[in-house]
């Protein structure tokens, strides 16, 4: 299994040219290393997630359009992660004021660019859930 995931963490999409950090907001009880733990609900875009900078996917209808524009050659557009629902939890049994924790190999969908977001770096190294 992974480790806790907490504010600061760096998270990555495929279409993505630069990495985002995590900011949690779902709770503030529990801390490791002196940073909020996120769960599953730290998920919406532009909130908990900033943008991953220029985005590629062709499934973002912005790419979409100005690639067509330019005659098909593609052209990367502003990240606007836009997710729905929460993050697929892969320990639901072990919880932070009522909501599964979110774990370094949980993954989130991006509706926008149809990438799937994945937990690079959980911002601390020292709590595993098993």
């Amino acid at each position: 299994m992974g480790e806790i995931v907490v504010t600061g963490a760096l998270l990555t999409c495929p279409f993505g040219t630069a990495p985002s950090n995590l900011n949690v907001t779902s709770q503030t009880i529990c801390t490791v290393g002196g940073q909020p733990a996120a769960t599953i609900q730290d998920a919406q875009g532009m909130v908990n997630i900033q943008s991953f900078g220029m985005c590629s996917s062709l499934a973002n209808p912005q790419v979409a359009a100005a690639t067509a524009a330019a005659l098909g050659v593609l052209t990367p557009q502003p990240c606007m992660p836009m997710t729905s629902g929460t993050w697929i939890p892969t320990s639901p049994s072990t919880m932070i004021g009522g909501n599964p924790c979110l774990t370094s190999d949980c993954k989130l969908m991006c509706t926008n660019g149809a990438g799937t977001i994945e937990v690079k770096y959980p911002g601390q190294l020292m709590v595993s859930i098993k």
